[in-house]
């Protein structure tokens, strides 16, 4: 599938609780220049939006060019939103910004045409664009980290749904009956299961059952308990931590079978903060192969034979290149 027209650079912001990443990305998806500065999402959406413009205008004027030359802008941001209205919600993490319409707000303080899209599915787009899904017609993207977000794409179509909500794949339910409690007041969701919130938890239940781990003398005042020291322990081969890790990876490989089930795509990918090394580690890579073993037992055959799984491949700079990407896409569809 050919991606590319010609010439325009875009502009891409992902706006996090803690930082605001940008950078200007080429019309192959190439990273121009980028720039980061804290969101202090605590002083109020209007502040943010200057922390956004200061990020901007880091990092074009890195590069020999005026900032008008920046074709359109995408501005990702975490949900619940309503994405055609460009507006912020009730966004957890982004406390106080509630009905918001930080869109037209950032456009305004840019001067460029600007769309709005949640930050998952601007990941999930990147990695399509300019990733290792960039030969692929479709894919089902996992965004792993405190909660778990998701992303689904379609022959170039980002699955947003009629009200915004949609491709909200931590939300998928994977336990009927007696299932974990998940943040959102739900229960049973993949997200209480295969987040970092869950995994810590998780770890603490098994703590308080007797299980003995590693782990206890790595904590103190000082060190807290994380995904990261439970990786590093399961790697020097603490039983405990081995085993939450890979039961988190068998229910991803459940709720990976019955996304493929619904739209069979080209490839499945896992990103974000929470992949335990990827590929560069023994326990990065048993956690691959258990979500590939479990999806490759429960999907109908000609799935599990022809379905990729695998790491993604942009990492924290995923989000500003697909609402970069994103922002191509719309203009080249003349809805900018």
């Amino acid at each position: 599938m050919d991606r590319s027209t010609t010439q325009p650079v875009f502009l891409g912001i992902d706006v996090g609780g803690t930082n605001v990443k940008v950078g200007v990305v080429s019309n192959d998806g190439k990273i121009l220049a980028q720039a980061s500065v804290p969101t202090e999402a605590h002083l109020g959406p209007d502040h943010g939006v200057r922390q956004m413009t200061l990020a901007a205008h880091q990092a074009v004027q890195q590069l020999s060019m005026p900032f008008e030359a920046i074709a359109a802008v995408g501005l990702a941001t975490p949900g619940t939103m309503d994405i055609p209205a460009g507006m912020l919600l009730n966004p957890p993490n982004l406390p106080g910004w509630d009905n918001f319409p930080v869109r037209q707000k950032v456009a305004d303080a840019l001067q460029r045409p600007t769309i709005l899209q949640n930050d998952a599915n601007a990941a999930a787009y990147g990695e399509y664009w300019a990733g290792v899904a960039s030969e692929a017609d479709s894919l089902v993207f996992f965004t792993l980290g405190t909660g778990l977000g998701g992303g689904l794409i379609v022959d170039d179509t980002i699955v947003q749904g009629e009200h915004s909500h949609g491709s909200e794949l931590g939300h998928t339910i994977i336990e009927m009956d007696n299932g974990r409690l998940c943040k959102t007041g739900q229960f049973g969701t993949l997200e209480a299961y295969c987040s970092a919130t869950a995994l810590i938890e998780r770890f603490h239940e098994a703590m308080q059952q007797g299980h003995t781990s590693s782990v206890s003398g790595r904590m103190d005042d000082v060190t807290a308990l994380s995904p990261l020291l439970i990786a590093e322990e399961a790697e020097k081969g603490d039983e405990l931590s081995r085993v939450l890790i890979l039961e988190m990876a068998r229910c991803l490989g459940t709720a990976t079978t019955s996304i493929c089930h619904v739209i069979d795509p080209t490839m499945v990918l896992l990103g974000g903060a929470m992949t335990f090394g990827r590929h560069e580690t023994e326990i990065g890579r048993a956690f691959l192969e258990r979500v590939r073993t479990e999806f490759r037992r429960r999907a109908f055959p000609v799935l599990a034979e022809k379905i990729t799984i695998d790491y993604a491949s942009l990492g924290g700079n995923a989000g500003f290149i697909g609402a970069a990407g994103c922002a191509r896409r719309a203009l080249n569809r003349g809805l900018l």
